[in-house]
């Protein structure tokens, strides 16, 4: 079952998708937000085009853990999707993925940020963000 990672940004979505084993993270590009509708059917229509089986929506809590505006509508967006999508949509905590991110960028990729834009780095914050749901996934399944 292929999972779907989304990192919500104001001005746009990060995306990443695993492999068919739910198993291993890839980049899978951004988009850019228009409003709410339009960002779900673009979403719906990738879940449907990729056979994806699942959804982890980053939640942007503060630094102390406490929930927010931003956090609250994290969560509203990730229960529109799921029933939209017709499929189970987690959220994981991302208060580390943008900064995880943009410093794996600036290691030594700068210039992969300047070929394919800005939006490399909300892709980079949603294969990080889709990594770590992955990995406790795998610690929690039954051997």
């Amino acid at each position: 079952m292929r999972v779907l990672g989304i990192d919500l940004g104001e001005r746009r979505i990060g995306l990443a998708v695993s492999d068919e084993e739910a198993r291993i993270a890839f980049p899978a590009g951004s988009l850019d937000r228009k409003n709410r509708r339009t960002d779900l059917a673009a979403l719906v229509a990738l879940v449907r085009e990729r056979a994806i089986g699942r959804a982890v929506v980053g939640l942007p809590l503060h630094m102390s853990g406490r929930a927010g505006p931003e956090a609250e509508a994290a969560r509203r967006f990730a229960s529109a999707l799921g029933e939209a999508a017709g499929i189970p949509v987690d959220t994981l905590d991302e208060r580390w993925t943008s900064v995880a991110a943009e410093r794996s960028l600036a290691e030594g990729r700068r210039r992969t940020v300047e070929r394919r834009g800005k939006g490399v780095v909300d892709e980079v914050a949603a294969t990080l963000l889709l990594s770590t749901y992955l990995e406790r996934i795998q610690r929690t399944e039954p051997t």
